[in-house]
């Protein structure tokens, strides 16, 4: 049997240790400071985000990302975690009445996507600009291109639990929201896997996104994609339930849990201790005859392919969304966390997680827009959501020490340039894009109340 030399085995020793140091390194500033100071400017600017209706395109208040360059925009995931950091703002800082006034700007944001979508095909845009022609809107094609995130019931389950405003304003848009889950489940559902696929690599969230970029269309089972839709039937159960659809809740429950059976069967690595995206792009096996070498025969007929996808081993941040969802399990989780999240040659850095593994090939921090740059940067929404999974899977201590992270890059951040920016570069902290941007950066508070032992606001 091969053994270790010890002096090898303590250099390896050595090295792991001073890889943890540097991975769990928490620069020195991230102090009560930084916790004030983004108290201080979030809770002073946060009423920057509610907008009036515009022109004829949005016809309900609604909540905009921020920053110049979503002044007058309604988005779909955006505008979802952008209200749960504001509601973490009214817990922590609002009046009775300010609640009230910021509910009917919550409401406006799922309405205003409710009145662009039909009971006939369930197609909701991703996007409404103040400025929209809304017969724009609608792509020629609603089939061949990607719709709203499955966040939409997810949005309107945040604010019955959250607000207590109950279900009576959704009566009438809830068949919509129906409508696009089925549309969804019908044109956008993988039959041989189960697994919901992006149809292109328009507006995916996650821009660049290796596993779906510049990839040929309808082949990339995003875990991404997986773990929204995942949360979005469990919330639609729940809405279901509170409108007394007692059939319809019951079928969106067993939906939830074939998708995250389905997840844990084909996203799965044993042997990375990973999840990861799925390639759908495989040819379909004929059975019909060909000729080949002069003689006609059905190729591979002795052993026709079985298997209906093949993992994307590429080390996107996405690949930690499966603790978000709650669809890991406790084992699993463990291995996620300690084999791949907890490498600083990966995913760990000084500022947080970074959105694609170093090791991987188009590893980069350019400043780019259309697409943002998800290849490499430090995101807000990236940390917090990895952040959130490991909250709920009990591993404090990560918890701990990623939520301080991310309070000291945006402290560090207000500090010196006064202001919040898109994505950071994840070793030094420095700003990279779009100076001003607000959005899920504001989530930093969730993050901040959980460190201080009060009341933590989460997404259904």
């Amino acid at each position: 049997m091969r053994t270790t030399p010890p002096r090898a085995l303590a250099a390896l020793l050595v090295c792991t240790l001073l890889a943890a140091a540097s991975c769990s390194h928490v620069p020195a500033r991230a102090t009560r400071t930084h916790r004030a100071l983004i108290k201080k400017h979030i809770y002073a600017d946060y009423k920057q985000m509610y907008r009036q209706p515009t022109g004829d395109a949005l016809l309900y208040p609604y909540i905009t990302p921020g920053s110049k360059s979503y002044a007058n925009v309604l988005w779909d995931w955006d505008s979802w975690l952008s209200d749960v950091a504001l509601r973490q703002i009214l817990s922590d800082v609002g009046s009775e009445a300010d609640r009230a006034e910021a509910l009917v700007f919550e409401q406006g944001c799922i309405l205003n996507y409710l009145a662009y979508t039909s009971e006939e095909d369930g197609y909701m845009p991703m996007v409404v600009d103040g400025k929209s022609d809304p017969f724009k809107i609608r792509p020629a094609d609603i089939y061949a291109t990607n719709m709203h995130k499955p966040c939409i019931a997810q949005h309107a389950a945040f604010l019955v639990r959250q607000t207590g405003c109950g279900v009576d304003w959704l009566r009438e848009g809830f068949p919509r929201i129906q409508a696009f889950l089925r549309n969804y489940a019908e044109h956008h559902r993988h039959a041989g896997t189960g697994l919901y696929y992006w149809q292109d690599d328009l507006a995916i969230g996650v821009d660049n996104d290796p596993s779906t970029f510049f990839r040929p269309k309808g082949s990339s089972a995003s875990i991404y994609l997986n773990c929204l839709m995942y949360k979005e039937l469990r919330a639609a159960s729940y809405l279901a339930g509170e409108l007394g659809l007692a059939e319809a809740a019951a079928q969106y429950a067993g939906d939830a849990d074939a998708l995250r059976d389905a997840v844990r069967r084909w996203c799965w690595d044993e042997k990375d201790g990973m999840y990861y995206s799925v390639d759908l792009n495989l040819l379909p096996y004929t059975g019909e005859p060909q000729t080949i070498f002069g003689t006609q025969m059905v190729l591979h007929e002795g052993a026709p392919r079985e298997y209906p996808c093949l993992i994307q081993r590429l080390g996107s941040w996405v690949g930690f969304m499966p603790l978000w969802a709650g669809i890991a399990t406790p084992e699993q989780a463990r291995r996620m966390v300690r084999e791949n999240l907890l490498d600083e040659r990966t995913w760990c850095a000084p500022y947080g997680v970074r959105t694609l593994s170093r090791q991987e090939a188009m590893y980069n921090l350019r400043a780019t827009h259309n697409p943002s740059n998800w290849q490499g940067p430090i995101w807000g929404i990236s940390n917090y959501m990895v952040w959130r999974g490991l909250a709920d899977y009990g591993m404090t201590r990560e918890a701990r020490e990623l939520a301080r992270k991310t309070v000291s890059l945006f402290g560090e951040d207000l500090r010196r340039e006064g202001a919040l920016h898109e994505y950071y570069n994840p070793d030094t902290g420095e700003p990279i894009m779009n100076k001003g941007f607000q959005n899920w950066n504001y989530l930093v508070l969730n993050m901040v109340a959980w460190l201080e032992g009060r009341p933590v606001v989460q997404e259904f």
